[in-house]
């Protein structure tokens, strides 16, 4: 598992946004297609009243039958519960990468809407990917005036520090994001 480095205040938020995310939206995801249990699920006959049990018509099928159908039923709800599992990690790793790095030193790659005029301490940026990074160095790139340029925003190799390159430049100001 990608170790993950922790982003100052940001920390303890999105280590409960995470543990939420799994243990609540997990299960609601896939509540439509089929209940959400542990593996060792009890059969199918013990979870439905003895009245939704015969409504079902399910009091017709054979031992055999039944216990085909439960194991059926188990291999779905794994399948599903692994497919959601991954789905709601690549969700979170995608939301908040920039907060914490996931052990990935891919690029953000994305446009800076408008203008940009240089790089200044303490100046935000709003990117067109949702994102809203602030310059936390005191990297100056003066007389720079460029029309959505792309930026790429990479995490260092230790800790949790982030640098913004624009456009074709190869000036890097340190930033943070704070949205």
């Amino acid at each position: 598992m990608p170790s993950l480095r922790p982003f100052s205040k940001h920390a303890p938020a999105l280590g409960a946004a995470l543990v939420a995310l799994v243990f609540f939206a997990v299960p609601v995801a896939f509540a439509q297609d089929a209940p959400v249990a542990p593996a060792s699920q009890p059969p199918i006959q013990q979870q439905m009243t003895p009245q939704e049990f015969k409504a079902a018509g399910l009091d017709k099928l054979s031992a055999d039958e039944l216990a085909r159908l439960n194991a059926w039923l188990g291999r779905t709800i794994d399948t599903q519960s692994a497919k959601a599992a991954a789905l709601a990690k690549d969700k979170v790793v995608r939301e908040n990468r920039g907060f914490l790095s996931f052990g990935s030193d891919e690029p953000i790659v994305a446009h800076l809407p408008g203008e940009f005029r240089g790089f200044a301490r303490n100046r935000v940026y709003n990117l067109d990917n949702g994102q809203v990074w602030q310059q936390v160095g005191d990297e100056e790139l003066p007389g720079v005036r460029l029309t959505n340029p792309e930026v790429r925003i990479n995490p260092s190799v230790i800790g949790n520090t982030w640098y913004m390159k624009v456009g074709h430049y190869n000036t890097r100001a340190r930033v943070q994001r704070i949205k």
